[in-house]
């Protein structure tokens, strides 16, 4: 799927508050409680000019939150899984940057899959044991850029 990658104005706040809210409810969390919450939370990520959206000729396909050097958020529409988009905005991210970092829950295996393809390694926080996490416990991930020799 060709996609433009751009950062996000004001009036893309409904279409990636859809696209979050969408996927929050897929995994059953109760991190925002109704739809105008999402649209909510990504206008103040686009106010602070965080977010890149990937956009095509059916509208906003994805979008990634990145504050410096955390990556907040990522989320893709359902529709557009599976199609190098995801993988499009972290490259971009990639460019700016020297380091990335962030926290996926430990129960969201593809979301830890695809870091782990793109050179994110997981970093365990103190005291927490990886084969002692619950469902919610988050992991986090840091990817470092190669400096050549």
């Amino acid at each position: 799927m060709n996609v433009v990658l751009r950062a996000a104005t004001p009036l893309d706040a409904g279409a990636t508050g859809d696209i979050l809210w969408q996927s929050l409810r897929q995994v059953a969390s109760d991190e925002l409680s109704s739809a105008a919450e999402a649209i909510g939370c990504c206008d103040v990520m686009i106010a602070r000019n965080w977010m890149t959206v990937a956009v095509n000729a059916a509208g906003v396909q994805a979008f990634l939150a990145r504050d410096g050097q955390e990556i907040c958020a990522l989320y893709t529409a359902a529709e557009a899984r599976g199609l190098g988009i995801g993988r499009q905005l972290v490259q971009e991210a990639k460019r700016n940057v020297s380091r990335l970092h962030l926290k996926t829950p430990a129960a969201n295996t593809g979301a830890r899959r695809f870091y782990a393809r793109e050179g994110f390694v997981p970093v365990d926080p103190v005291g927490v044991v990886p084969w002692d996490e619950t469902p919610d416990a988050a992991r986090t991930y840091v990817w470092q850029k190669e400096i050549a020799a």
